[in-house]
């Protein structure tokens, strides 16, 4: 089958709300800077009731690395589910504007599409507060079998590890790619997903990962250990390749032949964290599809996270590719 899509992505389908805040709001609202945590409808809309002035913006781990995809010039396919409402619907139309194939049937009859509660401190660190909804009803069901084969590369969000059907769908999709001589990306995406997923998450790396994203944090939590060379050394016994952000150290790129440091690309000020590992991963995919070496493809990475840190929101606010263009990419 011919390649179609340089990418094909399964993650949570969610809407962004996000606003500055004071460390203060989080002590007050005892949330955990920086992290990701789960909430229910309840919870959520408690929060949205306290916080400043938001930003909407169509998110998703997932989704947003589509969407840079996109702004680089390629082909990207999105699956994940969304409930039959408004924010669903402003979700597909915001994938479908971009160039993205997103054909999930909306949810009827269930809960609401997700939301992420986001605020962001005066440091530009992102604390989130997540109502998974609708996404959490995606299924191995959804996964289309033509999208899949039909990609280069078929990139999985680790939040989905938090949904036992949605772990199904993650086993399919590996089957299916492998089958037609695909490759398996997969993010970690935050280090108390891999608290809860750790064994499951090994299991998966070790038989089906091909190229594996994560950051510091994430890394040295899959392997329990605070030495990073350590984490490093483990990780490349069981996956061939993967990219290690280090925030403004960079990114370490891990392969079997070769360990490489790129540098982190200068930014002015960072506005606000949300975002930046999609990014990354965006432009490392981009690359990798089009048959860049390792090292461009960090360099497209770390050029795309610089941009959306620039900015509130977590997809591109310019042409990625023209901005690489301007650098020489």
């Amino acid at each position: 089958m011919p390649e179609t899509y340089d990418v094909a992505a399964i993650g949570n389908a969610i809407v962004d709300v996000i606003a500055p805040c004071a460390d203060a709001f989080l002590v007050e609202n005892g949330l955990t800077k920086g992290a990701m945590m789960l909430v229910d409808a309840r919870q959520s809309a408690a929060l949205y009731a306290r916080m400043q002035q938001a930003v909407e913006a169509s998110g998703g781990s997932a989704a947003n690395t589509i969407a840079g995809l996109a702004s680089f010039g390629g082909k990207g396919a999105f699956m994940g589910k969304v409930a039959d409402d408004p924010l669903g619907r402003v979700f597909a139309h915001d994938m479908r504007a971009i160039g993205a194939r997103f054909e999930n049937a909306p949810l009827a009859g269930g809960p609401a599409t997700a939301v992420s509660m986001i605020n962001v401190t005066p440091d530009a660190q992102r604390t989130m507060c997540t109502f998974l909804g609708a996404s959490v009803e995606f299924t191995d069901d959804d996964v289309d079998v033509a999208t899949v084969e039909a990609a280069t590369m078929v990139y999985l969000e680790g939040y989905l590890f938090d949904a036992e059907a949605a772990r199904r769908a993650f086993a399919k999709a590996a089957g299916l790619a492998h089958g037609a001589g695909r490759k398996i990306a997969l993010t970690l995406s935050d280090s108390f997903v891999v608290e809860r997923h750790r064994g499951g998450l090994k299991g998966f790396i070790e038989t089906q990962v091909d190229l594996l994203f994560a950051n510091e944090a994430e890394l040295l939590a899959l392997y329990e250990t605070a030495d990073f060379d350590e984490a490093c050394e483990q990780l490349l016994r069981h996956c061939e390749l993967a990219a290690v952000t280090r925030s403004e150290k960079g990114s370490v790129v891990l392969s079997k032949g070769e360990t490489l440091h790129v540098p982190a690309e200068p930014v002015e000020k960072v506005v606000d964290t949300t975002g930046a590992g999609d990014q990354y991963a965006a432009g490392f995919l981009f690359g990798l599809a089009r048959g860049r070496s390792l090292r461009d493809c960090a360099r497209l990475g770390g050029l795309a996270a610089a941009e959306v840190i620039s900015h509130y929101g977590p997809r591109p606010q310019v042409s990625l590719k023209d901005l690489a263009a301007s650098r020489g990419l």
